[in-house]
């Protein structure tokens, strides 16, 4: 195995946190002014972008536009479970787990390759 089929995928799981904050980390401060919020999270997603634009670029030496997309949903839906956990102290139900199952068993598809 290549570092140009693992980085992409660290890349992205760098960039999916700093993009679940940018757009859910408000979510802790409900009294702030919306041009706050808005300024701090295009601060956070420009971080997001200087990760996830050399994921794609070098992810796409190795892998097809859809199975990084596909990858990209799948590190998203795990970031955010951990994030809505741990940040926000909501709670998965068992019909979330199971919405994440399907979207990670899509993903599967997505990314294999069949004849």
């Amino acid at each position: 195995m290549t570092w140009t089929f693992v980085t992409p995928v660290l890349l992205l799981c760098v960039s999916n946190v700093f993009m679940t904050f940018a757009w859910y980390g408000q979510f802790r401060f409900p009294t702030t002014p919306t041009w706050i919020l808005i300024l701090a999270g295009w601060s956070i997603a420009l971080l997001e972008y200087c990760f996830a634009v050399p994921a794609n670029k070098i992810g796409h030496q190795v892998y097809s536009a859809a199975q990084l997309k596909t990858m990209q949903e799948v590190i998203t839906l795990t970031v955010f479970g951990i994030f809505s956990i741990t940040y926000l102290g909501e709670s998965l139900k068992w019909n979330h787990l199971v919405a994440f199952g399907f979207l990670i068993l899509a993903a599967y598809f997505g990314v294999s390759k069949f004849p």
